[in-house]
């Protein structure tokens, strides 16, 4: 059973150790998200969490330091490759298979939006960007999940890192016949990439 799903921003950056206070200060309403998240979290005591990320490392860890800091059980990662949005999907939709019925799952859908957002940001700016972000927040508000995984080949020059992760946890939900019931809980960009905090279920 899948208690809950989650959307995860997983920048170095927002790690106490790492970012500034200047640069935390920044990130006021995604830090304050990630918080009630993890209280959320904590709340469904899952047996066993299921992590995607494009990246290893920071990708698992950050999303982990503020959701599962109280967690003892099981973790398993999942890695995602250069494969399409709706190819991870289906990768989602396999492993879907291998869940225990009688287990309860967390989902986290650990990945950064948009890394163009602006001419300063890590990687400068491209219009498409702007345009990936609000599109990608709008059709989850909607609930439209094929549009969302046909975003890769609506804006190629986006940038971002999570859309893959993110489509990996539709298809679990998916093949597990779980409704999604998206709430957008903070999105910000100050550093020119898009961060989205958001419960999916």
């Amino acid at each position: 059973m899948i208690k809950i799903a989650v959307i995860s921003p997983h920048a170095p950056i927002l790690l106490p150790k790492v970012g500034s206070n200047q640069d935390r200060h920044k990130l006021q309403k995604t830090l304050k998200s990630l918080e009630k998240l993890g209280e959320k979290m904590q709340k469904e005591k899952a047996e066993e969490i299921i992590i995607s990320s494009p990246h290893q490392d920071w990708g698992f860890n950050v999303p982990l330091f503020f959701l599962a800091q109280n967690f003892k059980g099981k973790i398993t990662t999942f890695l995602t490759g250069p494969q399409s949005a709706q190819e991870h999907f289906v990768m989602g939709q396999k492993m879907a298979q291998s869940l225990d019925t009688k287990r309860a799952y967390a989902l986290i859908a650990s990945g950064d939006l948009s890394h163009v957002l602006k001419a300063n940001g890590p990687y400068g700016y491209h219009p498409e960007g702007p345009k990936f972000d609000r599109e990608l927040i709008k059709l989850l508000e909607e609930k439209k999940v094929p549009e969302i995984l046909a975003l890769d080949d609506k804006f190629p020059a986006a940038a971002d890192c999570g859309l893959r992760s993110f489509a990996f946890v539709f298809g679990l939900l998916n093949k597990e016949k779980v409704t999604i019931k998206p709430k957008i809980l903070s999105y910000e960009g100050p550093f020119g990439v898009g961060y989205l905090v958001a419960q999916i279920v």
